[in-house]
């Protein structure tokens, strides 16, 4: 996957300082949290057999319900995450474990 140039100048932009792009509010880090909750709800979709928004299948019963925010301890210490769920909780996410150890990488 290449990521142009022209993305990288717009996600830049408001980067003035180091801090910025690095810090506890970082690009990095908002970076990290987005690309997470963008995995979760693809996993939430395969579970399911339908996209978002799209009306879910007349044989499926079981339909999207919200998100829950979990905190999960990485690198950069603890990280909000809205996780989202199924009505009838029979989702469980690759991505983010009950009680699994702190994410790496």
């Amino acid at each position: 996957m290449t990521i142009s140039n022209e993305l990288l100048d717009e996600l830049l932009k408001g980067c003035k300082r180091p801090e910025d792009l690095l810090g506890e509010a970082g690009l990095m880090k908002e970076l990290k949290i987005r690309l997470m909750e963008r995995m979760l709800g693809a996993e939430l979709t395969a579970h399911l057999g339908y996209e978002v928004g799209a009306q879910p299948p007349a044989d499926q019963p079981n339909r999207r319900n919200g998100v829950s925010t979990k905190r999960v301890k990485g690198a950069d210490g603890k990280v909000p995450l809205a996780v989202p769920r199924d009505r009838d909780g029979s989702f469980e996410p690759e991505l983010v474990k009950k009680g699994q150890p702190p994410l790496t990488g």
